[in-house]
């Protein structure tokens, strides 16, 4: 999904999605959201009513009609299932190889194949003047809304004025209500038919309202930049959203790849990037291909689930797939569900499918105990960022283990009984 451009919990989920949250068009409100005592966020309709009146004033002075927001929000309630979503997005609250399973599925690439022959003309047009590959463009679309056949039926404005009033997400919320409201003032698609996922998501392929006015375009050339109705438009949008993300022509999104033994699994991570030769002469090879094709860019390993599991050799394209869901999980099905649209197999190295994740209070745990024995995790707050990993590759070398930064419920038990 585009909650879209382009951090977390895990290795395997890298972070909160932002839907290509910016303020650049916004400075005015940027500045006064920093402050969220300056709105009622009690619970209740009174409350929400007193914030919707609240937040006109801010609208009106970034250039949204007085007449425009009062109709689009007259008699609006703030929406429950909205708070209830926020905090369960699949990227972030499944183990990797259960994500790709489920979304990267039979149907989903029959499906995918089939829209290809439909739709290649287009694709064909769409790839040439963006150099963003038509298999990503599908998975893409096959990702966020399985080809356009589940857009999201919520109110845009509806769930974003509920975002912006309560939860973790308020800034979110608000700038990207400005955002839907000049999308409403431009005219691009009537309040009625404003709808989108409970995150305002919109259309084929998900926008979220500041992407749409950066990015969306009119590939169809009827004035408007119909992602919601026009699948050329949608595809276009995302292919230049990409383009801009950094995507390049003739450079895949990645390869898994197969480690030699006793590999040195410090070399992961962005600290690791290196040319494709360098890591040929490191002993990594193509899971799937004699050689990388000449290729020899700068890239980097991943190992979502360390040792146990498939490696990952990654481009700046798969930088930009981050951008559209910065999500390790996301950008990995994207990755493979066009690859498997293409004709290519499924990946070679099977996944730890016994591991079970952790939980918040489990993460936690991990952090407080490493930092008890000395290893700095950054904080514990239950967010496994790259502190935390190192702090985790750290502890696991000092017990004689292999330094993947890869943690199970095993390295858990571990540290209790050592502690």
């Amino acid at each position: 999904m585009i909650d879209k451009t382009i951090p977390n919990r895990r290795l395997i989920a890298t972070a909160i999605c932002s839907f290509g949250l910016t303020f650049q068009d916004i400075p005015a409100y940027a500045e006064n959201a920093k402050d969220d005592n300056n709105f009622a966020t009690s619970t209740g309709s009174a409350s929400f009513s007193r914030y919707i009146r609240q937040f006109r004033s801010i609208a009106v002075n970034s250039g949204v009609s007085a007449s425009l927001y009062d109709n689009v929000t007259k008699g609006m309630t703030a929406d429950p299932r909205v708070l209830r979503l926020l905090g369960n997005q699949p990227e972030f609250n499944s183990q990797i190889w259960n994500y790709l399973e489920k979304r990267v599925s039979a149907q989903r690439i029959s499906t995918g194949r089939a829209k290809k022959k439909q739709h290649a003309k287009s694709l064909a047009a769409i790839q040439q003047r963006y150099g963003v590959d038509r298999h990503i463009l599908l998975s893409i679309w096959g990702m966020e809304s399985n080809f356009g056949s589940f857009k999201g039926n919520m109110s845009v404005i509806r769930s974003l004025a509920t975002m912006g009033f309560e939860g973790r997400r308020k800034r979110f919320g608000r700038s990207q209500m400005l955002a839907a409201f000049k999308i409403l003032q431009n005219g691009d698609i009537n309040p009625k038919q404003f709808t989108g996922s409970w995150a305002g998501a919109m259309g084929h392929t998900q926008f979220i309202p500041t992407t749409y006015n950066a990015h969306a375009v009119d590939w169809t050339g009827d004035g408007k930049r119909d992602i919601w109705n026009s699948v050329e438009d949608a595809l276009a949008s995302t292919a230049n959203y990409l383009r801009k993300a950094g995507w390049r022509a003739n450079r895949p999104w990645g390869w898994e790849v197969k480690l030699p033994a006793k590999f040195d699994y410090s070399t992961a991570g962005k600290s690791g990037s290196r040319t494709v030769n360098k890591w040929v002469q490191l002993g990594i090879k193509p899971a799937s291909f004699k050689n990388f094709g000449g290729f020899n860019e700068i890239t980097r390993l991943i190992i979502p689930a360390g040792s146990k599991g498939p490696a990952f050799l990654i481009t700046d394209n798969y930088k930009a797939i981050l951008a559209y869901n910065k999500s390790h999980s996301y950008a990995l099905a994207v990755g493979h569900l066009a690859d498997r649209i293409a004709g290519r197999g499924r990946f070679k190295t099977a996944w730890p499918v016994k591991d079970k994740p952790f939980n918040r209070a489990q993460r936690q745990e991990l952090q407080k105990l490493l930092t008890k024995r000395g290893f700095n995790t950054g904080g514990t707050d239950g967010r496994i960022g790259g502190k935390t990993l190192a702090a985790i590759a750290a502890y696991q070398k000092s017990i004689g283990l292999i330094g993947d930064g890869y943690a199970n419920h095993g390295l858990l038990t571990r540290l209790r009984s050592n502690n």
